[in-house]
């Protein structure tokens, strides 16, 4: 079966390419999918699944169902979005549409999916249960999870395989981790009220940049010497809006940024944590506070028995020697895990680096580029592993 799934995805190659690099000239920005849904749609539909649109807004459900009795359903995630980043690659299939470029992959992800649909919807007879495949929009605001499963993408299934590109790894190798492969990503907003005066008499009024900065400042050290070093917290202020003018004390000032962390647990606490450091900071010089903590996307956690089985058939189709089990996770976020919350699943890494090139730029870089050689390399692993799912020894 493994070598009959590489022919089919071999033989499928070159309009796999020409989808991707469809997609890749025309972005769309998260919850605006809808020129890229109807062309997976379509996709889909010449292909003999069934398919439903508009669901999660502007995401595409397929559903394929296999001749056996078994009644688990597997399901296949990937997404669809861009990002607003002006691409600065010189393509010749290069974004069309200024200042949104697919700098994150999800150009080659919605193709992997789309290529593990066509080679599965081949050998559908093979398959005992039924795959729903699922084309998320609005991942990269990590809110197309939570729109896709209002809607009841995961009623019924089982369990879910997702993938994302690395362009440390080179094209034709994928990583597994096996636990924790992303982090918990909440957003974080403080806000220090004090008294304006006179910037020649600080002494009469309440500062409230000086205690802003004594609450960032404090904030870092307190994570190196109160949080268990390993189970990483980072936090980052990324924004700071205060004051009027050069020579007025600032009477209240926003703080906004972002809290990762790995485990649960750390994550449960942060909120309690912070808000007490922000009042110890602020009593002393008569500030008053507000802290909202938000809790956004919850950390990837894939499921050890579905990552077995991915690295089993990984090695399977191209030796153990192009699979690397991941050592350490990524501090990015993922909505893939809000699917978690619902079936155990498992998100493995497909290589796109270039051998070849001294620097293989990073995810959301404007000059991201993928090796398109990436693409069977990920559809044959998708469908053999969805294949091994029912057929396991």
């Amino acid at each position: 079966m493994l070598t009959l799934i590489k022919d089919l995805a071999i033989k499928l190659a070159p309009r796999l390419i020409e989808i991707r690099r469809h997609i890749h000239s025309h972005p769309e920005l998260s919850g605006q999918e809808q020129q890229t849904s109807a062309f997976v749609s379509g996709i889909l539909s010449s292909n003999g699944l069934h398919v439903k649109e508009r669901v999660g807004k502007t995401g595409v459900v397929a559903e394929l169902q296999g001749t056996g009795k078994d009644e688990r359903l597997l399901a296949i995630r990937t997404d669809m979005d861009a990002l607003p980043i002006t691409e600065r690659a010189c393509l010749e299939f290069a974004s069309r549409s200024l200042g949104i470029m697919h700098a994150c992959g999800h150009d080659v992800h919605t193709t992997v999916g789309l290529g593990t649909a066509m080679v599965l919807s081949q050998i559908a007879e093979e398959l005992p249960g039924g795959i729903r495949f699922l084309f998320q929009p609005a991942e990269e605001i990590a809110q197309g999870a939570s729109w896709m499963i209002d809607d009841g993408v995961m009623n019924q299934v089982s369990n879910i395989l997702s993938l994302h590109v690395f362009p440390s790894i080179p094209a034709g190798s994928i990583g597994v981790r096996y636990g924790a492969l992303t982090a918990a990503a909440d957003t974080l907003e403080i806000i220090i009220i004090g008294e304006s005066g006179h910037g020649a008499r600080p002494h009469e009024a309440v500062d409230a940049i000086w205690i802003a900065s004594q609450v960032i400042t404090t904030l870092q050290q307190a994570i190196s010497r109160t949080q268990n070093p390993l189970r990483p917290v980072v936090l980052s202020i990324g924004q700071i809006n205060g004051g009027r003018a050069p020579n007025v004390i600032a009477d209240k000032v926003q703080l906004l940024g972002t809290v990762r962390s790995l485990h649960p647990e750390t994550r449960a606490n942060l909120p309690n944590w912070i808000e007490k450091i922000v009042a110890n900071v602020c009593e002393p010089y008569g500030a008053k506070y507000q802290v909202d903590y938000r809790q956004g996307v919850p950390s990837v956690q894939n499921d050890y028995s579905l990552t077995q089985l991915t690295q089993l058939a990984a090695e399977e189709a191209w030796g153990s020697d192009r699979v690397q089990v991941l050592p350490e996770p990524s501090l990015g976020a993922e909505d893939f895990s809000v699917y978690l919350e619902h079936a155990p699943g498992s998100m493995f890494r497909l290589g796109v680096g270039f051998k070849d090139r001294l620097i293989n730029y990073p995810l959301h870089h404007p000059l991201f580029e993928v090796n398109e050689s990436a693409i069977i390399t990920g559809v044959v692993t998708m469908a053999y592993t969805a294949y091994k799912y029912w057929h396991q020894t």
